[in-house]
């Protein structure tokens, strides 16, 4: 006669809290989740929720917005917005398309492209929703590059910068396929002159390489530096860069 085995891995009342909390995630009704996990069989809620975790893509399968790491539906960042216009108007933004300053799309360095951000304005109150679609600012201590439209949403065309809190409130097409992080060390209107720190930064950090890029204002040469998978890592060779050279670095994404 076979015996039953002991149940020595979680206790009801374990089994019932972890239960709890990763069925949580699939926004079942609490009446639902005490009915499944607090009845003395709960052992099939378990069979129950594997399934809808299954179901759901539980774990970051296509078209959750929480696997983009750090950046999920929520987050938010508060600093100073800029916008751009005419100069830019019909220019190739990073993800392909033609920038068109009337529609409600802004830049942002290291946001996944797609993304889809409520701004704002924490001096008047005012808010637009806005599409990322490019790349910038690149100019120290700004956040965002909003478009002319969005500009005039939130009333800030005259001052032409403006205290903002940029909220993720969703993300469009592919939000996943995005680049890694890289710092650029400086931008530069002579070719020699980025050559020439590119120079000195080979050997002391990995990948460094010398991006074209074309402006409103002229041709630009920007000194990009490593391959990174967190701000955070970007950010400590970027603080180390800034204080052995005396520049301001920023961390970008490179999507190419």
């Amino acid at each position: 006669m076979l015996k039953k085995a002991p149940n020595f891995v979680l206790g009801r009342s374990h089994r019932s809290t972890y239960g709890k909390k990763y069925a949580s995630r699939l926004s079942l009704p609490p009446a639902l989740l005490d009915d499944l996990f607090e009845h003395p069989g709960a052992g099939r809620a378990w069979v129950f929720l594997l399934l809808l975790l299954a179901a759901s893509g539980f774990g970051g399968c296509a078209g959750s917005p929480a696997r983009h790491a750090g950046y999920p539906v929520g987050y938010v960042e508060r600093g100073v917005a800029s916008w751009y216009g005419p100069g830019f108007h019909g220019n190739r933004t990073a993800n392909g398309e033609r920038y068109d300053m009337h529609r409600l799309t802004a830049a942002h360095r290291t946001l996944p492209l797609g993304s889809v951000a409520q701004v704002r304005s924490l001096s008047n109150g005012r808010t637009v929703t806005v599409r990322i679609n490019d790349r910038g600012p690149f100019a120290r201590g700004r956040i965002i590059d909003l478009s002319l439209a969005a500009a005039e949403g939130l009333g800030m065309i005259g001052q032409g910068t403006d205290r903002v809190e940029m909220r993720v409130i969703g993300y469009e097409g592919r939000p996943d396929a995005f680049g890694s992080l890289r710092v650029q060390v400086a931008s530069f209107a002579e070719r020699i002159n980025a050559q020439a720190l590119a120079g000195k930064l080979r050997g002391q950090y990995p990948d460094v390489r010398v991006e074209v890029v074309e402006l409103s204002g002229g041709r630009r040469y920007r000194v990009h530096v490593g391959r990174f998978d967190s701000e955070r890592q970007a950010q400590a060779v970027a603080d180390r860069i800034e204080s052995q050279l005396q520049v301001e670095p920023l961390v970008v994404r490179d999507d190419t």
